[in-house]
């Protein structure tokens, strides 16, 4: 099943619209296997984090505690992403 995304590249190409350029595509080999790694690496990290925060919901009942532990999550889950992009971005300027 193809996703939206390729659905309308096709459609783009059918209307002889050149398709946009994507970013790894100029990358070498090795970086853009270091790139995925990368990814991966913060994709793990997140799933993680994920089944962490959901099961200390689970014993959590007061609202205000509840509420911490959200933005802890967020916070955590922001630095995360931010720390991949960032290792993502100096692996492409190397």
């Amino acid at each position: 099943m193809k996703s939206a995304y390729e659905l309308a590249l096709e459609r783009l190409e059918r209307e002889g619209i050149e398709r946009p350029r994507e970013g790894d595509d100029a990358l070498s080999g090795e970086t853009r296997e270091k790139v995925t790694e990368l990814r991966q690496q913060a994709a793990a990290k997140l799933a993680e984090l994920e089944i962490l925060h959901r099961d200390r919901l689970k014993n959590l009942y007061d609202p205000a505690k509840r509420r911490e532990e959200e933005e802890d999550y967020v916070r955590e889950r922001r630095r995360i992403e931010s720390e991949r992009d960032r290792k993502i971005e100096k692996q492409r300027g190397a």
